[in-house]
């Protein structure tokens, strides 16, 4: 895997199983002073070329990797945080929040182990400390998606469905900040580990950048892969330096 200069790449990373290992439950991670240091390195060696792209909010994303404020895309492109500090959110349909939300919480209420991730604009179901429940669970989001009609779209995720509006993905969030400095006219590069990362693949494919999957690349559009979170970390320090 060759990657592109530094000077001429723009750097997109996801989050939970990429740049940070899993946990039970997504309040449950933490961030490594090393790791924050890794990404301010980053930043300045990519004058400003580098996102977080996750299924986090932005205010998640701030409170994990505080002090640091990086540019971002959070909720999978509904809300992004540009290079210039301004930030752009797609708010979900009028009443989609409250047709959903009760559901998933009542499933949870019934299911020990399962929990409930509300963003306010998308909504995640975890299943991880739960693994049995997993059949019940993806019954339940298959029933809501063909009641919810095509305003919503289902993220199938590492033992997470998340429920989102229609009409954003990671794919079209790195278009978004490829489109302007300090990442315009560079080779985007993008690392990420789930289902959820393909549209960003995709995207960064057909710019001709650098796709990159994190443990098993079967059935990814990622082009190359790394074996773990610690690989990724002595890839993009290796890069770096």
């Amino acid at each position: 895997m060759q990657m592109p200069p530094p000077a001429q790449a723009a750097l997109f990373l996801d989050v939970d199983g990429t740049l940070l290992e899993l946990a039970p439950q997504p309040d449950a991670v933490t961030v490594s002073a090393a790791t924050k240091a890794l990404l301010e390195h980053a930043g300045e060696r990519l004058a400003g070329a580098l996102a977080l792209v996750s299924g986090r909010t932005l205010a998640d994303l701030d409170q994990l990797f505080s002090p640091l404020r990086l540019p971002a895309a959070g909720v999978h492109g509904l809300q992004r945080r540009d290079a210039q500090a301004r930030e752009h959110h797609a708010p979900p349909p009028p009443g989609w929040h409250d047709r959903l939300a009760p559901r998933l919480q009542t499933f949870a209420r019934r299911h020990d182990g399962v929990v409930v991730e509300d963003k306010g604009s998308a909504i995640a179901l975890h299943y991880r400390n739960a693994p049995g429940q997993a059949e019940a669970a993806i019954a339940l989001a298959e029933g809501l998606i063909e009641s919810l009609g095509p305003q919503t779209r289902l993220l199938r995720g590492k033992m997470v469905l998340e429920f989102m509006p229609a009409g954003s993905d990671k794919g079209r969030a790195i278009q978004a900040f490829m489109a302007d400095p300090p990442y315009r006219a560079r080779t985007p590069v993008f690392i990420g580990d789930d289902v959820t990362d393909e549209a960003g693949f995709q995207a960064v494919n057909t710019m001709g950048g650098l796709t990159v999957r994190v443990g098993t690349i079967d059935q990814s559009q990622a082009r190359y892969c790394l074996p773990d979170v610690t690989a990724v970390h002595a890839c993009l320090r290796q890069w770096l330096n």
